[in-house]
C-alpha cells in the first residue's frame, strides 16, 4: 500500500459515548484532516445484517465495503441500539475486521488530496490501523455520564428508550470491546489519556489542540 508523505495521522480510542467522535470532527475540521469514525463502518454492516440477513455473507460483505462511500456512514438509524448491538457482534469475526481493516488503513494513509492528513476514532486505531500515528489519544469518561449522553443523543433522534436500558447497554459494550479477541479496546502505552467527565466539548478540544499544537510547532509544522 502506497503511503501519503508529510501528513498528519491522528489516532484515537475510546469506549462507546465517551466523547470521541465529537473530539474527532472538531480536530478534523480545525486541522483540515480527512475524518472517519470507523464504528460506524461496523454499525453500516451490522444494518446491511439487518436489512439482508440471506445475502449476509463475505463475498457481500467485501463488495459493500468495496462500493463504502463516506456519506453512507451518515444516517441516522446506524445510532439505533439493535444497530449498535449487532455491530459490536459483528466486530468479533476476524475475517471481517480484516476487510474493514484494509479499508481503514487505506484512508488512514492515503486521505483525498485535499485534506493535510488523517483523524480516525475506533477501538483499535492506536495499535493496529495507524501504529505510527503523529498523535494517540485514548479518550474515556465515566460509564453513567457516557450513558446520559448517549440517551441524550438518542432522545434527540426521537427515539424511545429509558436510561436504565442505554446504561445496560453501554455496560454491554463495554465487555464486548473490552474482551473480545481480536482487537479488543485497550490504551496504548503511548496514548494520551484524556477523561472527559468533568469537561465539556469546548474544554476537550482545548486541551487536546494544546498538545497537537505544541508538537507541530516543535516540528516546525505550524
Amino acid at each position: 500500500m502506497k503511503k501519503r508523505k508529510k501528513i498528519i495521522k491522528i489516532a484515537i480510542d475510546s469506549p462507546a459515548a465517551a466523547g470521541a467522535g465529537t473530539l474527532a470532527k472538531a480536530i478534523s475540521k480545525h486541522y483540515n484532516l480527512f475524518y472517519l469514525d470507523t464504528g460506524k463502518i461496523y454499525r453500516y454492516l451490522a444494518f446491511l445484517k439487518i436489512k439482508f440477513p440471506k445475502k449476509f455473507n463475505l463475498k457481500f460483505i467485501k463488495l459493500k465495503i468495496k462500493k463504502l462511500k463516506i456519506k453512507d456512514l451518515s444516517y441516522k438509524f446506524l445510532l439505533s441500539d439493535e444497530v449498535g448491538t449487532k455491530a459490536s457482534l459483528i466486530a468479533k469475526n476476524k475475517s471481517i475486521r480484516k476487510a474493514v481493516h484494509s479499508f481503514q488503513k487505506n484512508l488512514a494513509y492515503n486521505p483525498p488530496k485535499k485534506f493535510k492528513g488523517s483523524c480516525l476514532d475506533g477501538r483499535d486505531i492506536t495499535y493496529n490501523i495507524i501504529p505510527d500515528a503523529d498523535f494517540k489519544f485514548y479518550i474515556t469518561a465515566d460509564v453513567k455520564i457516557r450513558a446520559l449522553r448517549r440517551l441524550k443523543e438518542l432522545k434527540h433522534l426521537k427515539k424511545k428508550i429509558t436510561y436504565k436500558e442505554v446504561l445496560k447497554s453501554i455496560k454491554n459494550r463495554d465487555k464486548s470491546d473490552f474482551n473480545r479477541k481480536i482487537s479488543p479496546l485497550r490504551k496504548t502505552k503511548d496514548s494520551l489519556l484524556i477523561n472527559t467527565t468533568n469537561l465539556n466539548k469546548r474544554a476537550c478540544f482545548l486541551k487536546i489542540k494544546k498538545i497537537i499544537d505544541r508538537k507541530l510547532i516543535l516540528n516546525g509544522n505550524l
